[in-house]
């Protein structure tokens, strides 16, 4: 097993075969989110894409929390928890190219629920809650919420969350299909580890096509949708990838992917 970590005051991010899994680092704030964490998850996200010796990250909270959302004071004291072009936490409007699943534990409240629904897959305990109080503060859930929560669920379950800023306990969003996976509390994050484990053996260009042909051609007819997907599928034909899994499978080994 390959495992290195690094840390830094606010965010910390471990490899371990194959797997980034990123730490926000402010449990005292229950993880809430100010300008300099969201530059330090934006970077943190950006070595996840760069590195080739990478597949899956995986976004948790320190000390039992996922993230309360934006930092109120730093706030109040103009600061920003959200980076041009890429969203709250630097994240919810990025695009990030391989897999990422967040481990959630605990509270998920306002940015924090968008940072989990800005990830594929969702793993989380099942005394875990989501929440949108931003109508409370005569805000909105402009960071995803609005946008992404009702695709997710149904929708008359989604405006419920939205309009009355309720929390959605894990199992009921279990229920509903937003939690690929539920545990024991305290469990998160080992699962998402693993499910990140059984992504990670999986060639790497082809996970990446994966996430990016059904995150485009959700809203597309069928023509334009095939159109899409075949202009990002077709060049994995020729790659060295796809030669490698196949002469893997005639030598019946495990393959040995390049990421080319």
């Amino acid at each position: 097993m390959n495992v290195a970590t690094e840390a830094t005051e606010l965010v910390l991010i471990e490899r371990r075969d194959g797997v980034l899994t990123i730490t926000i680092n402010r449990p005292a704030q229950k993880n809430a989110v100010n300008h300099e964490v969201a530059v330090e998850l934006g970077s943190a996200l950006d070595v996840l894409d760069a590195d080739p010796a990478l597949s899956v990250g995986v976004l948790t909270g320190a000390g039992g929390t996922f993230c309360a959302g934006m930092d109120l004071k730093a706030f109040a004291r103009g600061e920003r928890p959200t980076l041009p072009d890429r969203g709250f936490g630097g994240l919810t409007r990025a695009s990030v190219r391989k897999p990422l699943i967040a481990a959630v534990e605990g509270w998920a409240l306002g940015g924090g629920f968008e940072l989990a629904l800005a990830c594929d897959l969702i793993v989380a305990a099942q005394d875990a809650r989501f929440g949108f109080p931003e109508v409370k503060r005569g805000l909105v859930a402009s960071e995803g919420g609005l946008v992404r929560l009702p695709r997710r669920i149904p929708y008359h379950v989604a405006l419920r969350v939205l309009l009355t800023g309720d929390p959605l306990p894990a199992t009921e969003a279990s229920e509903h299909g937003l939690v690929t996976e539920l545990t024991a509390p305290g469990a998160a994050l080992d699962k998402a580890r693993e499910l990140a484990g059984h992504i990670a053996v999986n060639a790497p260009l082809a996970l990446a096509a994966v996430k990016e042909i059904v995150r485009t051609t959700q809203a597309l007819d069928d023509r334009n949708a095939f159109e899409r997907q075949d202009q990002i599928a077709n060049p994995l034909i020729s790659s060295e990838d796809a030669h490698e899994g196949a002469q893997a499978f005639a030598e019946k080994r495990v393959p040995v992917w390049h990421g080319r």
